[in-house]
């Protein structure tokens, strides 16, 4: 569970000392009490603790396997533990009365602002359930995208909204950001920020981690640490909250976050339609019905919508126990933390509901046996009617001045009569703002599912008390996760941007319009387009209607143009001027096919430990989406995880939109996930991603250099210019291709190519480094009887000078002194006819290989290529077919003219620093030494 901006006691006051199980920690003195009446127990009934004021409800057990303390994470010795029967919480006796964390049925009271999560499958490591406490090994398991919530599939209908708070949504603005605190899963040997010793256990949910600054904490230190969350040691990079805007009101928090939904994901939307069943009883009571085990199992709905779903609880019970007690068991199945005493069980049948037939029917007292012999089919949990009942009023989004500190909710009574407009004059007069006039203000519901929060302005007349039966005759677990907020009645500006690719190139602003009109049947005048890119494709649309906007976002994923799909994407809008003074966000860029299943881990560690606004997904409409999103930003550098193609896309998307940016030239890092990586190893970004914890990436990309890199443009079939002005007449034009790292003909090129089509035909099986230069040693192999006399069928000029080809199958144009996954082909011999290769010296080296052979003993560092000129324009005739190959990209070239030369400004680059970075620890110390960035310019 989160706490989202918990509330701290008065002076005083020990943290939890003072606050009912049922109140929020943030709650006034006037809020409601709601203890938990301790219910009769019979003769050989089970010893059970009182339920605390955090909502557990402790039961002692004998322990039969070895076991450990969820409080102090300490190995629990002898026989004897306490035990949640909610959920699972397991604790020391000596530890009971020193408990801080909160039950799973209390998590709701804990969210400050409801935020959705973004599900997908887990990962691989060992990780526990959030929900029911226990180890999700071996069981089908999800994770938020987005923050480090892990659950069951069958626990993530009971978690809530409580994930990260990542933009402002619409007009809804704070101005202070709490720490964002999430119990157990951390890594091993994180710290405690207050008393410095181990908080993390791999045995247990255990110790709290703020899920933005890092730091990490005990359950029962955590509470003592200030509220405003600082972003710790990576904020310079981080965009902060209060500078993005989204109006999301009817997308998804997938679709804000350009989440692609694969199909793993696509099965989570059908989550509520199978059957939920009860940890306890589907993980460890399967044969609980037996007769030998003195126990049944009872299948129980929580109301009309989980009947119609067929959702529903196994809850096991004694086979002769009382009727309080099963109501008990069923309320702790649902997570819910009410008293058994005002709800009923009703028995549901196939017909119908009978809401006569309760379980006490048969007219035995409260305190009998009611389950003997023979029992229905399935129960209904209902809540019993109420002439009166207590209501919290939240006043979250509400911005007025008040004199009592730390008030989270109002309480407010209603009756049969009580309507929406009557409550919101109660709560006005309450919090001091009687001269406020009541139309102003709405009541608005809000559900926290734990995948979509859904609001609902009430209508003035609408009866509050019928209200709250008709959630609770849906789902119990509904009303559960239901809140109430009063909020001001003021007409926000919508403003929806969508970012649409896939369209044809170099059209006019008419053209795209029309094209949109024709497929999409936009309408003119809540729909304008804001920002053309001809040369990518795409526009981006601004949309004053959210219906409009959900229409067109939806309708493009499933257009073709041309005979190519569209793509369509929430952009957010980023406030520069919040931006903090001297402040660098991260624009990162992952392209999830390169390294694996390695690119997708990035790209999960990257939203976690930055703000998922400024990770981009290259799978979903390139790198176009993000450097939009950024044009305004002053000053930011970028991070691309990908093979050195990956790094070319990013750089010539770059280039072509450069002059629309407020930051034309970003600093770029590289997390190298390709095959040969060799730009990431002349950068000393390494050979390959294996695994490096992604905060110590970020790290390092924040401390490294920038240096500058010279990038070079290829005319394919160019014509020059002849003396007179005039060009030579030719059918098309010259073909444009950007270089970052090398250009090659002849051998070099046509391994590239066999590689290239073997990938093609089987694309699966090309997912490691090892299997990729396991193919091209292969081709290689098959290559060693070939001959080609490379020199004859071209010719070369370099700086308008004619260079006399060596007998060579191969002739390779460097940039970095890199080639073929890390070989130096150029040499490091000296050389007075040659200048040093750098990657800024405006040069080029030109280079020859004989022969495969002479390519494999380059690769070893036997021997280096044949050097044979450098500089910076190159021109080259070819008079036959020729494989050609541009940064690992291969194609079958022409007869005619190629021409190398410098294609404008250089390109700026990160280079890894060579201090090597202090392994850290779970707990960011230094993160917090300094003063919130936020208050410097970042409301």
């Amino acid at each position: 569970m989160a706490d989202n901006g918990r509330a701290k006691p008065a002076a005083g006051e020990s943290p939890s000392c003072g606050r009912r199980k049922g109140e929020s920690p943030g709650s006034s003195s006037s809020s409601p009490s709601s203890s938990r009446r301790k219910p009769p127990q019979s003769p050989g009934s089970r010893s059970k603790q009182p339920a605390n004021n955090n909502g557990h409800s402790f039961r002692k057990v004998t322990l039969t396997k070895p076991t450990f303390c969820h409080h102090c994470s300490d190995f629990i010795w002898g026989l004897v533990g306490y035990i949640c029967e909610v959920c699972n919480f397991m604790s020391h006796e000596k530890c009971l009365k020193h408990v801080r964390t909160v039950c799973s049925c209390m998590a709701p009271t804990l969210v400050r602002v409801p935020v959705a999560h973004c599900f997908g499958p887990a990962g691989q490591k060992k990780r526990f359930c959030c929900v029911c406490r226990k180890n999700l090994e071996g069981t089908a398991a999800l994770r938020c995208e987005v923050c480090e919530l892990h659950v069951h599939s069958d626990c993530a209908p009971f978690s809530c909204s409580d994930c990260r708070l990542c933009h402002q949504d619409g007009g809804q603005d704070y101005d202070m950001y709490h720490h964002h605190w999430r119990e157990g899963n951390m890594a091993s040997g994180a710290r405690c920020e207050v008393c410095r010793r181990a908080c993390s256990s791999s045995d247990v949910l255990s110790g709290m981690r703020c899920e933005w600054c890092g730091i990490t904490a005990h359950a029962s230190c955590y509470v003592i640490i200030s509220t405003e969350c600082s972003l710790g040691r990576l904020r310079g990079m981080i965009l902060h909250p209060s500078c993005v805007r989204v109006c999301s009101r009817n997308f998804s928090k997938m679709h804000c976050y350009r989440i692609s939904e694969t199909s793993q994901q696509c099965e989570l939307d059908n989550l509520d339609d199978v059957d939920v069943q009860s940890p306890v009883a589907s993980k460890e009571n399967q044969s609980s019905g037996s007769s030998d085990t003195g126990k049944q199992t009872l299948k129980v709905f929580d109301g009309d919508d989980a009947v119609k779903r067929n959702q529903f609880r196994l809850v096991s019970i004694p086979r002769i126990t009382k009727n309080e007690e099963v109501v008990e068991a069923a309320l702790r199945s649902f997570y819910i933390p009410d008293e058994p005493q005002d709800y009923e069980l009703q028995i549901y049948t196939q017909q119908g509901l009978l809401t006569d037939d309760i379980v006490n029917r048969n007219g035995t007292p409260d305190n009998k046996a009611v389950f003997k012999d023979s029992q229905p089919e399935a129960w209904l949990l209902r809540a019993k009617p109420r002439e009166v009942e207590l209501l919290k009023i939240y006043t979250g989004w509400l911005k007025v001045h008040i004199n009592r500190v730390g008030v989270v909710y109002i309480s407010i009574t209603v009756g049969k009569s009580s309507t929406v407009d009557s409550v919101i004059k109660e709560v006005l007069t309450q919090l001091g703002k009687e001269d406020e006039n009541p139309e102003d203000f709405n009541l608005v519901e809000v559900f926290m599912s734990s995948k979509q929060v859904q609001r609902q302005v009430l209508a003035g007349q609408e009866l509050l008390l019928e209200k709250m039966r008709e959630i609770r005759k849906v789902s119990l677990r509904q009303m559960n996760q239901t809140r109430f907020y009063i909020v001001e009645s003021r007409n926000r500006v919508v403003q929806v941007d969508l970012l649409l690719g896939g369209l044809p190139l170099q059209l006019t602003t008419e053209e795209y319009t029309q094209l949109l009109q024709q497929h999409l049947a936009i309408k003119s005048h809540l729909v304008t387009i804001t920002h053309m890119y001809a040369g990518q494709g795409a526009v981006v649309l601004q949309i004053s209607c959210f219906s409009e906007a959900e229409r067109i976002y939806m309708l493009a994923k499933d257009t073709n143009i041309n005979g190519k799909q569209l793509t369509s994407l929430v952009i957010p809008e980023i406030m520069h001027s919040k931006l903090a003074k001297g402040s660098c966000p991260l624009l990162v860029f992952i392209n999830p096919k390169s390294g694996g299943l390695k690119g997708r881990e990035i790209l999960y560690g990257f939203r976690k430990l930055l703000n998922p606004h400024q990770v981009f997904e290259l799978n979903s409409g390139g790198p176009l989406p993000g450097l939009h999103t950024f044009r305004e930003v002053p000053h930011f550098r970028m991070l691309v995880c990908g093979g050195d193609g990956t790094v070319g896309w990013v750089l010539g998307v770059l280039e072509s939109i450069r002059h629309k940016l407020s930051c034309p030239e970003p600093a770029i890092g590289i997390v190298p996930l390709g095959t040969g990586n060799d730009l990431a190893r002349v950068l000393r970004w390494g050979a390959g991603y294996s695994g490096e914890d992604h905060y110590s990436i970020l790290v390092s990309v924040d401390e490294a250099e920038e240096v500058e890199m010279d990038r070079w443009t290829i005319l394919l079939d160019a014509q020059e210019m002849t003396e007179d002005g005039k060009q030579n007449g030719f059918l098309e034009p010259p073909k444009i291709v950007q270089m970052n790292n090398y250009f090659g003909l002849g051998i070099d090129a046509e391994l590239s190519l066999d590689f290239h089509h073997a990938r093609e035909e089987e694309p699966g099986k090309f997912n490691s480094r090892f299997h990729n230069k396991g193919v091209y040693v292969k081709v290689g192999l098959q290559k060693l009887s070939h001959t080609r006399n490379l020199h004859k069928d071209l010719r070369l000029q370099v700086d308008k000078q004619d260079i006399e080809l060596p007998s060579i199958e191969g002739l390779i144009f460097l940039n970095i002194p890199s080639w073929g996954s890390g070989a130096d082909l150029w040499g490091s011999d000296s050389d007075a006819r040659f200048g040093k290769p750098r990657i800024d010296d405006g040069m080029l080296e030109v280079v020859g290989v004989t022969g495969v052979v002479h390519m494999g003993q380059v690769q070893s560092g036997l021997r280096s290529g044949i050097r044979i000129a450098q500089g910076s324009y190159i021109r080259i005739i070819v008079t036959k077919p020729i494989p050609v190959q541009v940064d690992g990209e291969p194609w079958i070239q022409s007869p005619g003219q190629i021409i190398i030369s410098a294609a404008g400004p250089k390109v700026r680059m990160l280079k890894k620093s060579k201090i090597k970075q202090k392994k850290q620890s779970g707990s960011l110390r230094e993160g917090r030494a300094e003063s919130p960035v936020p208050g410097e310019g970042a409301n």
